[in-house]
Parts: C-alpha cells; structure tokens; sequence
C-alpha cells in the first residue's frame, strides 16, 4: 500500500501536502511498519485457526448440498462483503478527501480480519492503523467505522421485522428490539447523527466534524447496508432451501435472521467474530421453517466457514492489488 503525507483529521483544516522525502525511514517507523505486519499476522492466524477449527462439520454438511448451492452461496456472501465496503467507503469520502473504491477496500478487508482475534476492537485498530500507513487520518479511519457501525445497526432493526415470528417464538424476551428500532431511526437524523459522532470526538480529544451529514450520504450507507443483509440472507437461504425446505417465506425469515445474527455478534465483542451468538439466532429462525435441529445447528456452522473463507478470499484480493499497485508505482 502506498505511503503518503497524512490528511487532516476530521474537522481539522487540511495543510499542503509536503513534498516526498528521500532520507530511510526512522526507526520509529520501521518498528510501527513491523508491528502492522506482525499484526496482520496473528489475525491472519486466528482467522485460519477458526477456518481449520470447524472444516471438518463444514465438510460434511457441504456433501449433501448441491454444489450449485454451495458456490452461490459463497457468492452472495462475497457480493455482501463487497457491498459492505462501498457503504464504508462512502462514508470515508464523506469525511475527507474521496479515497475510491480500491483504496477502501484495501484498508477496510483487511482490517476487518481482526474480529476473528477475541475481542472485535482489533477490527477498528487494524483499520485505523493501515489508514495511517495510506495517508489517511486515524481518526477519519475510526469516525467512519463508528457511523458504519450505527447505520448498520439500525438497518439490520429494520430487516429484524422480517424475523420477528420464529425470534419472539424461540425467545420472548426479544420484545427489546421493537423498542430500539423507532430510536435508531431518529438517531438516523443527520443533525442526531452529526451531533453524535462529534460527541464521540470530543470525549476522544479529536476536532469535531467540520460540516453536518447529509440525507444522502446517510440514505446510500442505509440502503447499502439493508443490501447487506439481504445478500447475507440469499447465503443462508440457498444452504437451507438445498434440502428443500424454507421457500420464500423461510427467505424472509433467512434475511431478518442474518440482520439479527450478524448485529448480534458484533456486540458479543468478547467472542472472535462473534462465535457462537450468530449461531443461535440462525438455528432459532431455520427451526422454524421445519427444519431440524441438528440441520440447522450444521447449516449455521457451515454459514460460519464460509463467511470466513469469503473474508480471507476478499482481504487476500485487495492485499494483492496492493502490492501490484505498489510495484507499477515503483
């Protein structure tokens, strides 16, 4: 990945950009340059630790899956991931300088394989830190996580409606979500959400946002992110539907199902990539659409691996488009 003279932080003033320097890197930077590798290392290894960790369940449930199924499935999933970025990346060009598509998706995929270490902040310090190798502000990097963060949160509110019959059926105690979703809606208002973000800014001694967010750029990243979802859902609707169960009622369920999941497992923060509580929420709504428990509890792990080999497939594309680039600017 390119290096080059860091921006502005948002709400901060831009300054000239200063022209390259051809004196060797302190040693300072050697050793920060030394710590992103060594921490993409280790989520690279937990990431293939996950992988290897359920391969063999992953396997056996693939075999009595139709291998048509199977490799659409794995292409929603990276459809969504990709999707995923643009609403990211959207945001990032909100806040600063647009970066592109390319470029996003080199920081975003990659640093996004830190949810797989315990603890998902690796994701956001993993992202903020290759922003910084990019030129790009630390705090634009983490300004722009958090707001994908909260719009993501309230779509998948919104899509959780689509659930609600096989969710408050397995667990009554649900009936928090109806709560929630009028107040993430008004938490969409960009003076709400403006306010909010600069909040979170100050408490981080970071400048506030230099300009109030629009209804467009938030109305992209919301429709995005219900995109998202419903790829998400296409995933584990071909796994099911392989055995001729759901239809397109269980797609429905399937699509509010994954927004729950998925929402649900990214605040297990403890948990790497939120194993174990996606999980749940898959079996509760597949068991409702009349298949089987320990089917089900297959489907759900076998969604677990493929989102993984999506993620590595994804990061390793943008990594290697990295380092072509790198080398023609050579």
């Amino acid at each position: 990945m390119t290096t080059v003279e860091p921006e502005a932080s948002p709400g901060e003033q831009a300054t000239p950009a200063k022209p390259p320097k051809s004196t060797p890197k302190s040693t300072k930077a050697k050793l920060i340059d030394a710590a992103r590798w060594v921490a993409i290392a280790v989520v690279i290894f937990f990431a293939a630790k996950s992988l290897i960790e359920n391969w063999d369940e992953f396997w056996r449930t693939l075999q009595g899956i139709a291998w048509q199924s199977s490799v659409l499935s794995l292409v929603a999933l990276v459809a969504s991931i990709g999707v995923g970025v643009y609403a990211w990346q959207t945001i990032v060009d909100d806040l600063g300088k647009p970066i592109g598509y390319a470029r996003g998706a080199q920081i975003n995929l990659v640093g996004s394989l830190g949810k797989y270490v315990p603890g998902s902040v690796w994701a956001y310090l993993l992202q903020m830190e290759l922003g910084k190798k990019a030129g790009l502000a630390r705090a634009r990097i983490f300004t722009a996580s958090l707001l994908h963060l909260g719009v993501g949160v309230v779509a998948a509110l919104v899509l959780s409606i689509l659930a609600m019959p096989a969710v408050f059926a397995n667990s009554p105690n649900a009936w928090w979500l109806l709560v929630l979703l009028p107040l993430g809606l008004a938490a969409l208002h960009p003076k709400i959400l403006s306010w909010g973000t600069s909040l979170v800014l100050k408490l981080l001694r970071r400048p506030p946002l230099d300009h109030q967010l629009s209804y467009k750029m938030i109305g992209k990243v919301f429709l995005a992110l219900v995109g998202v979802y419903a790829l998400q859902g296409v995933h584990l609707w071909l796994l099911a539907n392989s055995v001729g169960a759901p239809g397109f009622n269980g797609f429905v369920l399937c699509v509010g199902a994954m927004a729950i999941a998925m929402t649900s497992g990214t605040f297990a923060f403890i948990l790497p990539s939120g194993a174990g509580v996606r999980e749940v929420v898959m079996v509760a709504v597949l068991t409702a659409t009349a298949i089987s428990g320990p089917q089900a509890l297959a489907f759900a792990l076998a969604s677990r691996v493929m989102f993984t080999v999506a993620d590595l497939l994804t990061a390793g594309g943008a990594a290697l488009t990295a380092r072509l680039q790198a080398a023609r600017a050579k």
